[in-house]
C-alpha cells in the first residue's frame, strides 16, 4: 500500500454513506483515479472546502495496488476556481471537459493532462459573457490530442495525400479527420468542413486563441467534437451527457 503524494484536480465528488465522499480526481502521477476521503462530511474534517469541484491542490494518497478505489490522506487546495460556478456557460463547458477525462483518460501517468485540463479551466474561468464555449472547446480538442486522437487536418486521414490549407475539406469522422476529395467520395456520411472551421480546429490544436465566432458556428463545432468524440472514445455506447447538455444548454441552475 505505497504512499504517493501528487499535484490533483477534482473533476466529481459525490456523498458515500454517511461521512464520507467518493472524489474523482486526474492527477499527475497516476491519471485518472477514484479515492475515498473519509470523513469528509462531518462538520469538522480534515479536508475542509478543499474537495470543491474543479479545485486543484497537492494530495497525499494511499493506493491500494488492483484496486479501483483508493484512500485519500489529505488535499492541501492551491486554487479553488469558484468563478466556475458563479456562471451556467462556464460550468456547463467545464463539466463536459471533466466528462472527457472521466470517461476516457486512463488511470496511468500522463503529466500533460492535468496541465493541459488546468490550464484550459483557468482560461475558461477567465473567459467574458459568450466566450465560454470557444474557450471550452479549445481545451476540449487539446484534451483529445493529448489522449492520441487528434484528427488530421492536412493531410488526408485516408491516403495521407497534402489538402490546401484554406480549402475546404470533407471531415469523416470514422476516418479521423480531413479526406482529399477522392477518398470523400468513397466515404459516405462525411461531413463539408468549411475553410475557416478548419483553421479553428487548427488553432485550437496549436493551442492559438481563434477569432469571435457567432453562436451557429459554435454549435457547429461543439456537434462536431461531440460527433467525433462518440465515434472514436465512448465505451459501451453510454451517451456524453455533459457534452450534450453544454451543446443544448440544458444544464441546471
Amino acid at each position: 500500500m505505497p504512499l504517493v503524494s501528487t499535484d490533483a484536480l477534482v473533476l466529481h465528488a459525490f456523498d458515500y454513506r454517511e461521512t464520507s465522499r467518493i472524489v474523482r480526481l486526474v492527477t499527475r502521477e497516476l491519471g485518472v483515479v477514484s479515492v475515498i476521503a473519509r470523513g469528509a462530511r462531518r462538520p469538522k474534517n480534515k479536508f475542509g472546502a478543499a474537495l470543491d469541484l474543479f479545485a486543484s491542490g497537492e494530495v497525499q494518497l494511499t493506493v491500494f495496488p488492483g484496486r479501483d478505489l483508493h484512500a485519500l490522506n489529505s488535499f492541501d487546495a492551491t486554487a479553488s476556481r469558484p468563478e466556475l460556478a458563479e456562471s451556467l456557460d462556464r460550468f456547463a463547458a467545464a463539466a463536459a471537459l471533466a466528462e472527457l477525462l472521466l470517461r476516457f483518460a486512463p488511470e496511468e501517468s500522463d503529466p500533460e493532462l492535468l496541465d493541459v485540463v488546468t490550464e484550459a479551466l483557468d482560461a475558461l474561468r477567465l473567459a467574458p459573457p459568450g466566450a465560454a464555449d470557444p474557450v471550452a472547446l479549445g481545451g476540449a480538442w487539446r484534451l483529445v490530442a493529448e489522449l492520441g486522437f487528434a484528427p488530421t487536418l492536412d493531410d488526408c486521414a485516408s491516403c495521407h495525400a497534402a489538402i490546401a490549407p484554406e480549402a475546404a475539406a470533407s471531415f469523416h469522422h470514422r476516418a479521423g479527420g480531413a479526406l482529399c476529395a477522392d477518398c470523400a467520395r468513397l466515404a459516405p456520411g462525411a461531413r463539408t468542413l468549411p475553410p475557416e472551421a478548419r483553421n479553428a480546429l487548427r488553432q485550437w490544436l496549436g493551442q492559438q486563441s481563434v477569432p469571435a465566432l457567432d453562436e451557429p458556428s459554435v454549435r457547429a463545432h461543439q456537434r462536431l467534437l461531440r460527433e467525433f468524440l462518440e465515434e472514436h472514445l465512448t465505451d459501451g455506447g453510454r451517451p456524453l451527457r455533459a457534452l450534450v447538455a453544454w451543446e443544448r444548454h440544458e444544464v441546471d441552475a
